[in-house]
């Protein structure tokens, strides 16, 4: 099993989730950031937003699915054809065990 991580721009988050809900994953968790990236962060005029709000959704998937969320996540919340900067990053790690609080059962 794969911990999927993408941070996205606020505005496509709600894009997002339903294109992963249609591809047929439902279970996301979804939670307000902020920070910066390389472009540390935007000036307007003379003011400077050191961190940008982003949306960082968070979901458990199948190793064999990860080529078709990754996909998704990357249709779903680019900004135009290219995409542009700020358009967000998506993390994916290993993860070694899953549990149900209720039942406590490990998950296989």
């Amino acid at each position: 099993m794969l911990m999927v991580k993408a941070i996205v721009r606020p505005e496509k988050a709600d894009e997002v989730m339903a294109a992963l809900m249609e591809a047929g994953f439902p279970a996301v968790t979804k939670v307000s950031v902020f920070g910066r990236g390389k472009q540390r962060g935007l000036k307007v005029g003379e003011v400077h937003y050191d961190e940008l709000p982003k949306e960082m959704l968070i979901m458990v998937i199948p190793n064999q699915d990860k080529d078709f969320v990754l996909k998704t996540l990357m249709e779903s919340a680019r900004t135009g054809e290219k995409g542009a900067y700020g358009d967000g990053k998506i993390f994916v790690s290993p993860v070694e065990e899953v549990y149900t609080i209720s039942s406590g059962v490990k998950e296989a």
